[in-house]
């Protein structure tokens, strides 16, 4: 069972910096997918793979969308909106499984989620997606006790696992050794359910990750 402790915040222009790393990364595929589209579309000799080319613009540009229109939730201000409806959520997070291998098992049943809430749902979403590289099931709950909100994945696969600098970022620590895109999806997620008032929990057995945020209700 994990905790979280007392580590030294991360600076807000450190953090953000690695944020952008990481969106940059998760973006720079589809982007560069619809380059090389274009390109074969300019290509005089290639105009027998106008289809194919136009194909892969299409599919890239909507894969593109679904990580942006993600994003801006899990990650931005929004707009001005303080709750949110889970089936807009759910909308979301089924846009970002319907391109990796894991399967997504929703079962929220709340009528409304606050902000905090809403992002620490979603964060968790991706957490799964990296928990399960090789295919299984992520299982989205929420859960209102008295006076607090549950979220929590439970992430199950033949292949389930979370690299040490994304248990580092789980637990608010700093991390100087392996993939900064590993680390700082987690950290956020820590800081966001910190910040927030509440607390996150981690259990690492075989084949199944179980992260729960614990979120005073607002």
């Amino acid at each position: 069972m994990m905790t979280p402790d007392a580590a030294k915040p991360v600076p807000q222009a450190e953090l953000a910096a690695h944020l952008a790393g990481r969106l940059c990364h998760d973006m720079i595929s589809p982007v560069s997918a619809i380059v090389s589209g274009l390109d074969l579309l300019e290509d005089p000799s290639a105009q027998d793979m106008r289809e194919d080319a136009m194909g892969l613009i299409d599919q890239s540009a909507r894969k593109l969308a679904v990580i942006l229109s993600f994003a801006r939730v899990a990650y931005g201000s929004s707009a001005s909106a303080e709750t949110f409806d889970p089936k807009d959520l759910e909308t979301l997070t089924r846009s970002i499984f319907g391109h990796v291998r894991a399967e997504l098992d929703w079962a929220v049943d709340s009528e409304r989620l606050d902000k905090p809430a809403a992002r620490a749902l979603l964060n968790l979403a991706q957490l799964g997606v990296t928990a399960l590289p090789m295919g299984g099931q992520a299982r989205l709950t929420v859960q209102t006790p008295p006076d607090q909100t549950v979220v929590m994945l439970e992430a199950r696969g033949a292949r389930a696992r979370l690299r040490p600098e994304a248990l580092a970022g789980l637990r608010g620590e700093t991390s100087s050794e392996g993939l900064p895109g590993q680390w700082v999806q987690p950290y956020y997620l820590h800081a966001l359910v910190t910040d927030a008032g509440g607390r996150l929990t981690c259990a690492v057995e075989e084949e199944t990750i179980t992260v729960s945020a614990y979120l005073p209700r607002t």
